[in-house]
């Protein structure tokens, strides 16, 4: 094949091929994996389940002994097996903190990590481990052991989940990466699906959590068999996480993304860690939280790749609604039959859901190559803060019954109007280097100039169908 030295990236792409059959193995094996990731984020809203209970306090010779508890409902759950009521509820939406916390975490370590020492060992690893403190998870004899293995899980489900995107935005021409992108989102919400109808089939929480926990032993294997990384030994010259405060355009844009991501990540969990105390069956509830994002990722491909349109516009739309919806439940009486406070929640989540998406593929447009995955980074890493406080918004309603809809509407649309000052990246080509981002202009204040993009030399093993890119000095 006779490949001239000198030519755009993109353009290569296209000549060697955007989605060959190595890849699509590759995608396929980071997409499926996302029905393992999406079990363990939700986890906690079926095995932390609080059934109703009550408290009976004897007495002997008329003098009140030590207090019984008994459950009226024939629930097994953490909450159950070590009383986690009253004084020690807490510790159920601590333990859901303490997985995000975990997350964010795994984002800050394994991002840099997976740049030194390439994309297979980190996610391999990482998922390996993930595997191992899921079954301590499953085995825990105490709460104190629960708590500390869902950090560990949740450490490395954050690095793994990073570079899964990182990988499928790297294994394919630009052409796919909204839809790559969207496969993720897609599957991960599938995911959600499945664990709410197999907590209905399997419902003691140790057996739940030992049969969520064992497909990642099924993803691991795959992984291996496929060896997963096209571009897993791919270098490039890093330009450092330090560039992102120093630099005047990327300041700007990590500040708005950071925001976006934290209030996506707010309202996401939010509203799906809060399906099982909504009213009627938890599993069911669980279910339809994860369903209703489906229609949301036709949308976002529809909407992203229109000139009028385009992702800066539909982010900050989604957004918006996602805002306006969660401010409507605060107007629904809690006796209504027409439209009812889940019915707006679940809209509030496809339209969260739908600019969660756009986030992910945007902000991979927003940043150069050489600092993409660091910027990634950074902003997951918010992303996980608002995965941390989300367990605990739910519990606002004990302030008043419409805060929790409250903080989501806020977070929405503050979100929304701040999107709104990123540039649009449809139909641009992506910046390699900080020298093709210019100074602010002077119009909107994180728009940049588009300049010549650098010249790459490469060569092909047809065999492997491994492209390797090295840039000219």
């Amino acid at each position: 094949m006779n490949v001239s030295p000198v030519m755009d990236l993109e353009d290569a792409l296209k000549l060697v091929g955007e989605f060959g059959p190595y890849q699509k193995r590759a995608v396929a094996v980071l997409v499926l994996t996302q029905v393992y990731m999406a079990c363990q984020s939700m986890l906690i809203v079926l095995v932390g389940f609080t059934p109703e209970y009550r408290i009976e306090q004897p007495h002997q010779d008329g003098v009140p002994v030590s207090q019984h508890v008994t459950f009226t409902e024939n629930v097994d759950s953490i909450v159950t097996e070590w009383f986690l009521i009253k004084q020690q509820a807490y510790k159920v939406s601590l333990a859901g903190s303490l997985f995000f916390a975990g997350l964010l975490i795994g984002n800050v370590v394994f991002g840099p990590l997976s740049d030194k020492i390439g994309r297979r060992p980190v996610y391999l690893t990482g998922l390996f481990f993930e595997v191992v403190f899921g079954y301590v998870t499953t085995f825990a004899p105490s709460y104190e052991v629960f708590a500390a293995s869902r950090f560990l899980v949740g450490l490395m489900n954050g690095g793994i989940g990073l570079v899964c995107f990182v990988l499928t935005q790297e294994y394919v021409g630009k052409s796919y990466w909204a839809m790559t992108g969207t496969l993720t989102s897609m599957t991960f919400a599938v995911g959600i699906a499945l664990f709410g109808a197999l907590g209905y089939l399997i419902q003691p929480w140790r057996s739940l959590a030992t049969a969520a926990n064992s497909s990642g032993v099924l993803f691991f294997l795959l992984s291996v068999i496929t060896w997963l990384i096209l571009a897993g030994n791919h270098k490039s010259r890093g330009a450092g996480v330090l560039q992102l405060i120093i630099h005047p355009v990327l300041r700007l844009r990590t500040m708005v993304l950071m925001y976006v991501w934290y209030a996506c990540s707010l309202v996401y969990y939010g509203l799906t860690l809060g399906a099982g105390e909504t009213s009627g069956s938890r599993y069911v509830n669980v279910a339809m939280y994860g369903l209703v994002e489906l229609p949301a990722y036709p949308l976002c491909i529809y909407f992203i790749n229109k000139h009028w349109a385009g992702r800066r516009k539909s982010m900050a739309s989604f957004l918006c609604l996602a805002g306006s919806a969660c401010l409507c439940t605060t107007f629904i009486p809690e006796n209504a039959a027409l439209l009812s406070v889940t019915s707006l929640a679940l809209v509030g989540k496809l339209m969260v859901s739908a600019a969660f998406n756009i986030a992910y593929v945007y902000t991979s447009e927003l940043y150069p190559t050489v600092i993409r995955n660091a910027g990634l980074g950074v902003c997951s890493m918010s992303c996980r803060v608002g995965g941390i406080l989300a367990p605990f918004v739910p519990s606002m309603r004990a302030l008043h019954t419409s805060m929790p809809f409250t903080v989501f509407c806020l977070s929405g649309l503050s979100a929304a109007c701040l999107g709104l000052l990123l540039p649009e990246t449809l139909n641009r080509p992506a910046a390699e280097t900080l020298e093709e981002l210019g100074s602010p202009g002077l119009g909107r204040v994180l728009e940049s100039k588009q300049l010549e993009l650098s010249f790459l030399f490469f060569y092909h093993d047809s065999a492997e169908q491994r492209l390797h890119f090295q840039r000219v000095n």
